[in-house]
């Protein structure tokens, strides 16, 4: 008898997962942080003036994941592992994506019918929002729930995917090469923004978000493939990716060069480090009360900048700032409205459409929960 070949099993890197969790709140603060400066710094308002870098962390957090958790069975399983990858894409983001925006519909109605502005809320951009193809260059400026425009190209990303995974011979192409090609990525992002006069990553959302995702989430997948490579050499190699992440803060900061010149370099040697590491940071971000933020961190996202309006309406003030216990009512809010979301909607609905998926499933690999 000839034993069936062995599935791959893939790794659980539980410190990413809490990664994910402390980039969510950090865009959380990010969007509340004008109404907090009667309780916080001047410095830590301009430090979370920063929260928009989470973002491109989570584009390379993303390109990681979707490479260690599919780029196997994308190259060995053709086109039935591509559809079952776009499904399954497709209903880990849709549906709860679907949920807030249909609650800011009918807020937006609530608006019209009390004569008041709906400027933010343009119902005849409202059919690219279902479908998530905002911010794919079609508009002009961010509408509804802003920080839905990540996700929308999150969307392109995961469409492009499979073709990236078949463009090359992955695993043909040395260490080296796969720096360097990181680093010509890296070099074109900021080209892009500079040809456009832009020093920060978070300008012109609406014309440069979908190259800035594309690109960051191709580096991402580069980066997967390194730690798949250096996984057992991990204390040795995340020391030297930590020391690239610190002297590139350092050299950017200390010579005043555009933030794109240098954060996603930072962010991609960090990420790489966090990725190898077995040590105390790695321990912490695999903690369990981390990861259990890591699990809530797409409700978080995505809700909580309807709630944060809505907050503002029913207890803020006429000057738009927050005390300290409303700001902590607020934070308790998106937590518990996050883990009920997560528990009882998105974790459902997902499983849901997974199981109704309409063709029959590439065989699987026991591929992590993403």
């Amino acid at each position: 008898m000839i034993a069936p070949p062995l599935r791959p099993t893939i790794p659980q890197l539980h410190q990413l997962t809490g990664l994910r969790g402390l980039a969510a709140w950090f865009v959380v603060l990010y969007h509340i942080r004008l109404s907090m400066s009667g309780i916080v710094s001047a410095e830590a308002i301009w430090v979370l003036g920063k929260g928009y870098l989470a973002v491109d962390l989570f584009f390379m957090l993303s390109g990681f994941v979707m490479w260690l958790n599919y780029g196997h069975r994308l190259r060995g399983h053709g086109w039935r592992a591509t559809a079952d990858f776009w499904w399954k894409r497709i209903a880990r983001i849709w549906p709860l994506h679907l949920l807030v925006l249909a609650g800011m519909v009918v807020f937006a109605l609530v608006l019209v019918m009390t004569e008041r502005s709906t400027d933010m809320y343009p119902f005849a951009e409202l059919p690219m929002h279902l479908v998530l193809i905002q911010n794919w260059g079609v508009t002009d400026q961010l509408s509804w729930n802003h920080p839905a425009w990540s996700i929308s190209t999150e969307l392109a990303a995961y469409l492009l995917f499979p073709a990236f995974v078949a463009a090359l011979h992955w695993n043909r192409i040395g260490t080296g090469g796969l720096f360097a090609i990181a680093a010509l990525l890296i070099a074109l992002l900021h080209g892009v923004f500079a040809y456009f006069g832009h020093r920060e990553l978070g300008q012109d959302i609406a014309r440069l978000g979908l190259i800035r995702c594309l690109i960051e989430f191709a580096v991402g997948a580069l980066l997967c493939m390194i730690w798949q490579r250096w996984s057992r050499a991990g204390a040795r190699m995340a020391f030297a990716a930590g020391g690239i992440c610190m002297a590139s803060v350092a050299a950017g900061l200390w010579l005043l060069v555009p933030e794109t010149a240098f954060v996603p370099l930072a962010l991609a040697s960090g990420l790489l480090a966090l990725a190898l590491s077995g040590g105390v940071i790695a321990k912490l971000f695999s903690s369990s009360p981390m990861r259990w933020l890591g699990d809530l961190s797409y409700a978080t996202y995505l809700t909580h900048f309807f709630l944060f309006i809505l907050f503002k309406i029913a207890v803020v003030g006429a000057d738009g700032q927050l005390t300290l216990a409303q700001c902590a009512a607020f934070l308790a809010i998106v937590l518990i409205v996050s883990a009920a979301l997560h528990y009882r909607f998105e974790r459902p609905a997902q499983k849901w459409l997974v199981s109704r998926r309409p063709y029959k499933s590439a065989p699987t690999t026991g591929d992590a929960r993403s």
